[in-house]
């Protein structure tokens, strides 16, 4: 039975991500909900973070905080959740540990493990394992009240795979090297079965009440050209190809769907064409080279400020913004405003804690508030 939402009252983010023309570039950042906000503590509370994943009361007052606080400035919410929830409904244990971030206790170590067969043979109820993600996202759009949509996400398959084999973040990937290179076809059967379960969880979210979806593909970065173009683009394609195809099954509408590969800035052009309707960009990319690479091809872009911005002056945040609306074009169409990365960059005193947290607390709201009235300011007149 399909929910019932009130109308959406802003729908920019929508028209743009389907490359539609606009009065002004829509904006959100990733990880736009967390710690850096003095209200998430409090309703946080003493929760742990995976329970306040599980807590679709938790997780939706979470995801909306951000979008209260700068009411008027910000296009979309993303939901309060993780892309290691997948690995824990594949029956691994993921732990978030303070002042680390995620940790899991015992990695797949060889394709001999009995761990990995066990992981392979498994039938994953998807809608029930993940259950929670669901209920949040139906939960939060009930709150939004159609004031913006909201967006849903997964891990990508490759990034998942880094996480599962090295036991947590990393600085040398030395497991996920060993195992692409000396295991490379159990690797790819890993990363199909990852894969399968991303299309599902992704479908079930759009069916709980997502509006958009975006593939995070956080270690793209650690991957050669060549080794890209093995281990994460033919399964991004593969969540792009099918997904649609089980919203059909389902009778759902499609939706936007958007692919951030991290640091995988030599594959811009493949990702152009790839299904996705939107492709972020990290701040390694220049955006008006971008551009030309995309030429005329009905892709959107989503990005693409350095996120360190927000420790500088006010100054350097408008001249910031000043040069990627420039490079976007004036972003009236093909461009939908966010950071090159996750606010949890910022900061951040260990490399594990890169794709889960949130932004760190020495970002002031008030800064980010002032990135975001700038290309209002800058890219709306």
């Amino acid at each position: 039975m399909a929910h019932q939402f009130e109308p959406l009252q802003n729908d920019l983010i929508l028209r743009a991500a389907w490359g539609k023309k606009v009065e002004r570039p829509p904006m959100w950042v990733m990880r736009q909900a967390g710690r850096y906000l003095p209200e998430y503590h409090e309703a946080k509370g003493t929760h742990d973070f995976f329970e306040c994943c599980r807590s679709p009361e938790i997780a939706s007052t979470l995801t909306l905080q951000p979008i209260e606080r700068f009411a008027g400035l910000i296009d979309a919410a993303i939901i309060f959740s993780d892309i290691l929830v997948i690995p824990q409904a594949l029956g691994m244990i993921v732990e978030m540990v303070d002042k680390k971030g995620p940790h899991f206790p015992e990695p797949l170590k060889t394709p001999e493990d009995e761990q990995y067969k066990q992981i392979l043979e498994k039938k994953v109820n998807v809608a029930a394992e993940l259950d929670y993600v669901y209920k949040a996202i139906t939960m939060t759009r009930h709150k939004l009240r159609g004031r913006v949509p909201l967006f849903g996400f997964c891990g990508a398959p490759w990034t998942l795979l880094c996480y599962m084999v090295e036991g947590g973040g990393s600085k040398l990937f030395v497991q996920t090297k060993t195992w692409v290179y000396k295991y490379p076809q159990a690797s790819k059967t890993l990363l199909q079965k990852i894969a399968e379960i991303c299309v599902e969880y992704l479908a079930l979210q759009i069916q709980a009440g997502a509006q958009l979806i975006q593939v995070f593909d956080s270690w793209a970065t650690e991957l050669s050209p060549s080794s890209f173009k093995e281990f994460s683009l033919p399964y991004l394609a593969y969540i792009s190809e099918n997904l649609p195809k089980r919203l059909t099954e389902l009778n759902l509408s499609l939706v936007p769907m958007v692919v951030f590969a991290k640091g995988a800035w030599y594959a811009l052009d493949s990702l152009c064409d790839l299904g996705y309707q939107v492709v972020g960009l990290d701040w390694s990319q220049d955006p008006a080279e971008a551009v030309k690479i995309r030429g005329n091809r009905q892709i959107v872009f989503q990005g693409n400020a350095d996120p360190g911005v927000l420790y500088g002056t006010r100054e350097a945040i408008t001249s910031v913004v000043e040069d990627m609306v420039k490079g976007f074009g004036g972003g009236k169409q093909g461009w939908i405003a966010n950071l090159g990365h996750g606010l949890s960059l910022l900061n951040s005193k260990s490399i594990n804690v890169l794709t889960l947290a949130g932004i760190t607390p020495f970002v002031k709201p008030d800064d980010l508030k002032f990135y975001f009235e700038e290309i209002h300011r800058i890219a709306g007149s």
